[in-house]
């Protein structure tokens, strides 16, 4: 038959022999604590002295649990920066990508505010200008390279006018509505800019090639002095442009002439101004005598 599971202490010695060793123990400890509530009663400076004697007895104990308890922490803080590092590094990735961006918009904010200033002053120093206009778009990859700019007849705007900004001449009106106009630029193949070079008034003609260049001819023919680096400025000829507006620089020479390159590019360009026709009468003559001498062939 199996012994019961309950069984009593008193079968087992060393379970009594436990029993009455902490029966024993438990009685020390409250002697000892009656002995130490009387000296505290009656030699208070001894009782100090047994308790600083206690209190460095225990102090290596304490020094090592409390370094095991900051390791312990230490090693949590470090965990969870750990897991924290990849959610931190990311906010400030984000962060430092709006920092960039914003640095990027105050830029162009300080290129457009400079632009416009230079606008601003051109359109003092040029006081029959008749209106100022924003670029609305330019073609890049057609054949003909033509803008259109925010303004039209309403403003005052003719075909023929000439269109410049502060870094050169962009064109000239080429059709014109209610509110926006169509501008043939400087770099199309069918505009040729009567020009001259800046440094010593060398005439000469700019043929747009398309690509944002020129092709530049001297007049006389035969005579290729130029070089890279001239600046080449509307003459005055024709009666179209004033004379004096930037056109192109020349950039390498060719065997007949050289190549320019535009400074007024349109993709650059945010704004321009519009001027008179620089001798109107002049134009309208010519337009006149163009007109007539078909009729005059005819009658002969």
């Amino acid at each position: 038959m199996a012994p019961p599971n309950n069984r009593r202490p008193g079968f087992s010695k060393r379970a009594q022999y436990s029993i009455f060793a902490s029966y024993l123990l438990g009685i020390f400890l409250a002697v000892l604590g009656l002995l130490l509530l009387l000296v505290s009663f009656i030699d208070p400076r001894g009782f100090s002295a047994l308790r600083t004697i206690g209190a460095e007895a225990v102090a290596p104990v304490s020094k090592t649990i409390a370094e095991i308890n900051g390791a312990s922490g230490n090693v949590g803080d470090q965990i969870a920066a750990y897991f924290n590092a990849a959610s931190k590094n990311a906010a400030m990735q984000q962060e430092l990508e709006q920092n960039r961006m914003e640095i990027l918009e105050a830029r162009a904010l300080r290129q457009e505010n400079e632009r416009l200033k230079r606008l601003l002053k051109l359109d003092e120093d040029v006081p029959d200008s008749i209106a100022m206009a924003r670029l609305i778009s330019s073609t890049a990859s057609s054949s003909r390279r033509i803008a259109t700019i925010g303004v039209g007849s309403r403003s005052g705007l003719e075909t023929g006018q000439p269109v410049r900004s502060p870094e050169g001449l962009v064109g000239r009106i080429l059709e014109v509505g209610p509110t926006t106009a169509r501008v043939l630029l400087v770099s199309d193949g069918q505009n040729v800019t009567p020009v001259q070079r800046a440094s010593d008034s060398l005439p000469a003609f700019a043929t747009g090639r398309g690509d944002g260049t020129v092709d530049i001819q001297p007049i006389n023919i035969g005579s290729n002095p130029f070089k890279g680096g001239d600046l080449m400025i509307t003459s005055g000829s024709g009666g179209l442009y004033s004379p004096g507006i930037p056109v192109a620089v020349v950039i390498r020479k060719t065997e007949t002439g050289a190549i320019g390159r535009v400074l007024a590019n349109p993709a650059k360009v945010s704004h321009a101004i519009v001027q008179p026709i620089f001798q109107a009468e002049t134009m309208r003559q010519i337009e006149k005598d163009r007109a007539t001498e078909p009729q005059e062939e005819t009658g002969e």
